[in-house]
């Protein structure tokens, strides 16, 4: 592996994780529930950025499958929040 890529991924690494520290901290402190479910989508797109860069420094595919069921889930559940704060309820009837 080139060692610029090498740095420049654990500088993103590093970016990423500071970046999740703030959305644990908007998750926490949240005024409102909208604050919240934003919080929750920032941390699960950081770290399914974390793990693609992993999977960049690493070289594995094994973190690129693991981003993509991250990307999954995290995308219900955001959908299925904002149904929730939209109506009331995820299933309806």
């Amino acid at each position: 592996m080139n060692l610029v890529l090498f740095w420049a991924a654990s500088f993103a690494l590093l970016c990423f994780v500071l970046a999740m520290a703030c959305a644990v901290v908007r998750l926490v402190r949240g005024p409102t529930a909208q604050d919240r479910v934003l919080g929750l989508d920032a941390l699960y797109i950081n770290g399914m950025l974390v793990m693609l860069a992993f999977g960049i420094r690493s070289g594995t595919p094994v973190y690129f499958d693991v981003a993509l069921l991250i990307a999954l889930f995290g995308f219900v559940g955001s959908t299925a929040m904002a149904k929730f704060l939209l109506r009331g309820e995820v299933i309806e009837p």
